[in-house]
């Protein structure tokens, strides 16, 4: 890995490298460059570091945002889907059922405009591609809406979009019936960790929360643009006259359960959690092919799903950086743990794993237990999903 930070004065730089002789360090001479002489606990005393790798590991794959761009998230669960269509055989039985009719701008415009027609009553969530927190989203119920994409030109005949702004949009059929708790809209925010992605190996929290509207759920027109109705974004939630800072606007994954189970029953919530882990599993598989994989690499997602009236849940969005600001004491203890957790995993015992090391045969840690392993016969994989299931307890 090499990392270079030039800072703009009239001074030489300063090197620092884990290789002792070496044309690298050669190279630093010739040029004139100063050893760092920081100490071991010092590591702000250098412009260009030569390290080697066998003692990092980083919190992201390269290539990421496959899964946690939105529209990479559709176009890969489309490709996918294809795959698997095309397979003559019972192989995985993945279910796919979970992704809200979605196209993606400016690309799949004319097949948008043609289910548009198809449904005149329905509404849309128009998101942009890269964004977070909420930014740049709408709801939209007539095309000429679409002007409030940054560049974009409606024709007379509706069918042609012309987008001069470089950036993607994803539009989705908004789920107009959630499943509403004290007449409020909210999604679940969940973490999964996958510590490799071939074979794939995946590890489910068993603590995330719901995150809830301030306003009452309504599908009246006239609050189609009351993203505090909406949307469930605290960046946006947190804005409301009516966000309360005592708890966030968060609720914990314990309370939801006891909530469904009571209204719903015990099998339905095990029915919800079981198509919550196909959402996962789905997913992630969908990408495996094109993430590449590195022995040095792990991801933490936050899994965005949201619950219909009959307990469906619908995958609103992944993502690669999920908030880690805290708004409660109860919100700071999560994701502490959360964080800590993650490290006992990815560095057992504080110390650098090799690949075997890091594929340890453990079920459970802390608050994470494994999902999925690949590594496992068929038989192993079945008995350990039926296991897994049972995180909340």
């Amino acid at each position: 890995m090499f990392e270079l930070k030039i800072f703009m004065y009239n001074k030489k730089l300063k090197w620092k490298s884990d290789f002792e002789k070496s044309v690298i360090i050669e190279n630093f001479l010739n040029r004139g460059w100063i050893k760092s002489q920081e100490k071991e606990d010092d590591s702000t005393d250098w412009n260009v570091y030569w390290a080697t790798v066998w003692n990092q590991i980083i919190n992201h794959f390269p290539n990421h945002y496959e899964l946690t761009r939105k529209d990479c998230m559709v176009k890969n669960l489309k490709r996918f889907k294809r795959e698997q269509d095309r397979e003559t055989y019972e192989q995985q039985g993945w279910n796919f059922d979970f992704l809200p009719t979605t196209y993606i701008f400016p690309g799949e415009y004319s097949l948008f405009v043609e289910e548009f027609h198809r449904s005149p009553n329905q509404t849309w969530i128009v998101k942009p591609a890269a964004r977070s927190q909420g930014q740049g989203i709408f709801l939209l119920r007539q095309i000429q809406q679409l002007k409030k994409i940054s560049g974009t030109t409606i024709t007379s005949n509706m069918t042609q979009l012309n987008l001069v702004s470089k950036e993607n949009y994803v539009v989705s059929k908004y789920i107009d019936n959630p499943l509403l708790i004290g007449g409020k809209k909210f999604d679940l925010r969940m973490y999964v960790l996958v510590t490799n992605y071939k074979p794939l190996k995946v590890w489910i929290y068993n603590k995330g929360f719901g995150r809830f509207c301030n306003e009452q759920y309504t599908t009246d027109v006239a609050e189609i643009e009351n993203m505090f109705v909406h949307l469930t974004n605290v960046a946006i939630q947190q804005y409301s006259d009516k966000y309360s800072k005592k708890h966030g606007g968060k609720y914990s994954i314990d309370a939801l359960k006891f909530y469904v189970e009571s209204a719903y029953g015990t099998e339905a919530f095990q029915k919800m959690i079981d198509d919550i882990h196909n959402i996962i599993l789905t997913s992630l598989k969908s990408v495996q092919v094109v993430i590449q994989n590195d022995k040095h690499c792990f991801e933490m997602y936050g899994y965005d799903i949201l619950l219909d009236n009959n307990l469906k849940p619908w995958l609103i969005e992944i993502n690669a950086s999920p908030s880690l600001t805290t708004t409660t004491p109860v919100d700071k203890n999560l994701k502490l743990n959360l964080i800590n957790d993650i490290y006992n995993i990815v560095l057992p015992n504080d110390d650098f794993p090799d690949n075997e090391q890091k594929q340890q045969q453990i079920n459970k840690i802390g608050g994470f237990s494994v999902l999925y392993d690949e590594s496992l016969d068929l038989m192993n994989r079945k008995t350990q999903k039926r296991q897994s299931v049972k995180i909340w307890k």
